[in-house]
Formats: structure tokens, C-alpha cells, sequence
């Protein structure tokens, strides 16, 4: 399952997109909006992407994972547009027979797509200033 919303992410309905009666394990992670980024303090986060090839990008990343480990499902959903502090930006679930397979492919999961995938995050901070940071670049 790859999914992109613009609507708070169901917990749940992700966690059983991944459940799988083989899996011995499943790993849930979940990505929130922090309040202090770098000493700073944060208002909220803005999410926005090139549809399409994020699509395409998190759909390639579920296939690398699942070649590299033996996933038995997998589900990647990423939130778009505004989020307070507090909120549920993305969502990894992976099932997988062992728990240790399970979470190095939610990490590295999550690790790829923070560098790979078309999905851009601007950071709004209390002073009233902004800085968008783009996939693959550390923040300023």
C-alpha cells in the first residue's frame, strides 16, 4: 500500500494493511512534527510533492525492500500540506517473518525516502520565518 493524504493518517487501517498471519513481527513507525527543530521552536510543518513520482519513488522503494528482505507486507503512507506539532506526518508498517528483518526494512525504508523521494517540507517557526528543506539536502 503507498498512499499520499491531505487527511489525518488512520493508524490503524496502515498497521492492518501490513498484518500478515506468516509475520512474526511487524514494525509500525511512525514520523511526527516536533516542536523544537535546531533550538528553534516550530509552529508547523507544510508537506508538498510531485505526486506522480513520489508515487512512483515510494512504490520503487516497497520493491527494493521487498527484494532485499522478505517482506510480507508492506505499507508506506506520507501526509501532505500543514501539520501541527504533534501530528503524524508518515507512517511505516512492515511485517516480516523475523523482527529483526522487519525493523532494518522499516529503517531503511524511512532512511531512503527522506533522501529519495520527491517530498518537500518547509519548517515555520514562531518568529515568523520559514525555510523549506528539500529531499537529500540536510537543513540549513
Amino acid at each position: 500500500m503507498i498512499a499520499l493524504t491531505s487527511e489525518p493518517i488512520r493508524l490503524e487501517e496502515v498497521r492492518q494493511q501490513a498484518t500478515s498471519t506468516l509475520a512474526g513481527a511487524e514494525v509500525l513507525f511512525l514520523g511526527t512534527t516536533r516542536e523544537q527543530t535546531q533550538g528553534r521552536q516550530t509552529t508547523a510543518l507544510y508537506y508538498e510533492c510531485y505526486e506522480e513520482m513520489a508515487r512512483a519513488k515510494l512504490a520503487e522503494l516497497e520493491a527494493t525492500a521487498r527484494r532485499r528482505w522478505p517482506v510480507l507486507q508492506c505499507a508506506i503512507v506520507h501526509r501532505l500540506g500543514k501539520l501541527l506539532p504533534g501530528e503524524v506526518s508518515v507512517v511505516i508498517a512492515v511485517s516480516c517473518p523475523h523482527r529483526h528483518e522487519a525493523f532494518e526494512a522499516a529503517e531503511w525504508i524511512i532512511d531512503t525516502l527522506k533522501e529519495t523521494v520527491p517530498i518537500w517540507k518547509q519548517e515555520m517557526w514562531a518568529d515568523g520565518t520559514s525555510e523549506w528543506v528539500h529531499p537529500g539536502l540536510p537543513p540549513a
